[in-house]
């Protein structure tokens, strides 16, 4: 089946290539107001409209005079009769016969101690030595401090000792006297006299709270009160919710055309400021193949009308941050950050309705969250600008198909479109003008469904026109059925929608290089787009 590029009028829809793995099911039911995105030759998805809907306590050192009078004293325990060792007890009676002289007591000596690494560089132990193991935790080490045979704090009492083993008690029995008296301090000290929490609370200082300038929060704080949610519903009462931001201060606003598509004839169309107010809107003009729009407030008298900043999307580079605003299954204000994963992605998508027609973009490729509901929603630079239009995302829900099915909605697996804002300002201004779209063409159509890494020429026209329309641009550059179109200019061309996206980032009056090939031979041509004033029916 052929449909026609857009040289000479939209195809009646952009269907996935037959080999794509990606492709929904051909009867893959989808309810009205879904937006169905595939990457091409996939047909993407719409992201539809969603559904209506105090200090730390001080540590205290004890005084040298406690440690002092704890040595006088200790030295005076017989210890092999004392208290317990480390206890504190003055003797009252001072022997009479000077004992016989002790031994100078000292602690159980270990076996030697190997060097630290006591194995040389193969493994082997150096002369010597014990044996790997024997000193730290062998068998023959003394017992560890605070072992069972000798608890922290209650050490058997020590033999026997003479003045030097007095002097060894006494500097012990002065650092636990040191460490409980600091200890007992601290707790009162966090206990104090109350029972008050003793966290540490930052001050208010309004300078510290406010936001660093260029922070994800203050380009959110700055743009949430121009980005509006929009409530579309049609004569028979359906409809959705998307979301719109602020074109001027005349009261125009952006957005997509699926999220007012419903409303456009004898419908009802309202918008939401983030203030909560509210202000009835008409659609001023819309574009289908380019899925702009642009709708008015009827008495825009009381909004605070602040444009939003326009960025220059030819200049946004894979890896810049991104920043999106919209209201996703109708949660109003939700903001979501993400990068530029790809540019120029050529994107053909549908809302799934009967009749709809496909839409075409060469977009711009973020993951920042988008799902229903964020469509015609802003996507910002890091410094706050618009650079696109969110537009359609890649859901992996229901087959890998799109939004509805009768299965419900699917959500963000982190590939959204929004279409480049360079090329929605310019469809903006020629609704606004004349609320008629003008598309670039070559007029010629092309296969949508070929396998020929290109777009082919069609070999006949669609039953009421030829392929290539005589006198048009296609024909004037001397292009024929059966041509494949494989460049536009330095753009790669590998299928119908890709070609007719690329087509529609030029204004009538371009001129563009293509590169096509014939009978098996590739040749280039110059040529200068023609225009094509309003979308075709059927």
């Amino acid at each position: 089946m052929s449909t026609e590029n857009e040289g000479a009028s939209v195809p009646s829809a952009a269907e996935p290539r037959p080999e794509s793995p990606t492709s929904p099911p051909a009867d893959a039911p989808a309810s009205a107001g879904e937006r169905t995105a595939q990457l091409p030759p996939v047909a993407l998805e719409k992201e539809a409209p969603a559904p209506a809907a105090s200090s730390a306590p001080a540590t205290t050192s004890t005084p040298a005079e406690p440690a002092a009078s704890a040595a006088s004293a200790a030295s005076a325990v017989d210890p092999a009769t004392g208290p317990e060792y480390g206890q504190q007890t003055p003797s009252t009676t001072p022997p009479t016969t000077p004992p016989a002289e002790a031994p100078t007591a000292q602690f159980p000596a270990g076996p030697p101690q190997p060097a630290y690494n006591a194995t040389n560089a193969t493994g082997v132990p150096m002369p010597g030595t014990p044996d790997a193991g024997q000193w730290y935790g062998g068998a023959a080490a003394p017992p560890p401090y605070g072992a069972a045979a000798a608890p922290w704090g209650a050490p058997t009492p020590p033999p026997r000792r003479g003045r030097s083993g007095g002097l060894v008690a006494a500097v012990l029995a002065a650092a636990l006297v040191a460490g409980g008296v600091g200890g007992g301090i601290g707790f009162w000290a966090a206990k104090g006299s109350d029972d008050s929490s003793t966290t540490v609370s930052a001050s208010g200082d309004p300078k510290i709270e406010s936001r660093t300038p260029g922070s994800v929060a203050d380009i959110a704080s700055k743009a949430l009160p121009s980005v509006v949610t929009i409530e579309a519903q049609s004569s028979n009462g359906e409809g959705g919710t998307g979301t719109g931001f602020v074109y001027d201060t005349q009261g125009h606003i952006l957005t997509n055309n699926h999220v007012v598509a419903s409303a456009a004839d004898s419908g009802k169309l309202s918008v939401t400021f983030s203030d909560g107010k509210n202000y009835d809107a008409e659609v001023l003009g819309r574009a289908q193949g380019y899925d702009v729009a642009v709708i008015k407030l009827k008495n825009p008298s009381g909004a605070k009308l602040t444009p939003l900043p326009l960025g220059d999307s030819d200049k946004a580079a894979v890896g810049d941050a991104t920043v999106a605003i919209g209201a996703p299954f109708g949660l109003s204000g939700t903001v979501t950050t993400g990068i530029v994963s790809a540019k120029k992605r050529p994107v053909a998508s549908s809302d799934g309705g009967s009749g709809g027609q496909a839409s075409y973009m060469s977009a711009l490729q973020t993951d920042a969250s988008i799902n229903p509901g964020n469509s015609g929603g802003p996507l910002l630079n890091a410094q706050g600008a618009v650079i696109g239009i969110n537009s359609a995302i890649q859901s992996a829900g229901n087959g890998g198909g799109g939004f509805g099915g009768g299965q419900g909605q699917s959500g963000s697996i982190g590939l959204g479109f929004a279409i480049p804002i360079n090329q929605a300002k310019n469809v903006a201004q020629q609704l606004m003008k004349d609320h008629t779209p003008i598309y670039p063409v070559i007029s010629a159509t092309v296969n949508m469904k070929d396998n020929v890494n290109g777009a082919r020429i069609a070999s006949g026209g669609d039953g009421s026109s030829p392929s290539v329309t005589p006198g048009g641009p296609a024909d004037k550059a001397g292009l024929k059925p059966g041509d494949v179109i494989t460049k536009l200019d330095d753009t790669t061309i590998d299928s119908g929608p890709t070609l007719i996206s690329e087509i529609w980032t030029h204004k009538p009056g371009d001129k563009v290089t293509v590169t096509y090939v014939r009978d098996g031979k590739q040749a280039t041509t110059e040529i200068t787009l023609g225009e094509r004033r309003g979308d075709k029916v059927g």
